[in-house]
């Protein structure tokens, strides 16, 4: 790599809760917490679609269903391969997997990952003062820069938010290790996980 990903400098003043809001989804920190994460490009779902789901949806009387259903059909637009799918493009795949795993025990431990052509997941454990939000502002930040010059383009690459969920136990774990690797197996890119060249199911072959 031409350099390293830059490293957001901490917080001033300590959370009251390890619970946080960047403004649109409450995000957990702790450290040493493992944490399944998804961050997307920033065309792979429109605006004006969540715009359409959310208007649709209120009239579901629970927020947390509303929030439930509306995960459910952004997970199933991500995989029908909307938007200009960069991470197909083997140079972008190989930098975004390259910064993944420079940090890998400096950082956070990498447990999991995968990149689809216009998103991608990763299972991390956090560590010391590295809390998920310094951590994946440093990848975007590395990789849109790093990207868009491969590219020959300028302008927005990922998309502002991304989504997470902490690890309950092993059970949950193992789920998630499942759902990650097998990602492009359920998305119809290929039969078997380990067949995939961008993630961890590769090197467990």
């Amino acid at each position: 790599m031409e350099q390293r990903a830059p490293a957001p400098s901490p917080s001033a003043a300590a959370e009251p809760s390890p619970w946080r809001s960047r403004g649109y989804l409450p995000h957990f920190e702790r450290e040493g917490l493992v944490q399944a994460l998804t961050f997307r490009l920033h065309d792979s779902v429109p605006a004006h679609v969540i715009q359409s789901w959310r208007a649709e949806l209120v009239r579901t009387e629970k927020l947390s269903e509303r929030e439930m259903i509306l995960r459910k059909r952004l997970v199933r637009y991500e995989d029908a391969g909307h938007g200009a799918c960069w991470l197909r493009d083997s140079r972008v795949a190989a930098l975004l997997e390259g910064t993944l795993l420079e940090f890998d025990g400096e950082r956070y431990r990498l447990v999991a990952w995968c990149i689809m052509p216009n998103h991608a997941h990763v299972l991390i454990e956090t560590m010391g003062d590295w809390t998920l939000d310094r951590i994946v502002h440093g990848w975007k930040s590395y990789t849109s820069h790093a990207a868009n010059r491969l590219l020959k383009r300028t302008g927005a690459f990922w998309a502002r938010e991304y989504h997470d969920r902490f690890v309950r136990d092993d059970d949950h774990l193992a789920v998630c290790v499942r759902y990650i690797e097998n990602n492009p197996v359920a998305a119809g890119l290929v039969l078997e996980a380990g067949s995939w060249r961008w993630g961890s199911a590769r090197r467990r072959v």
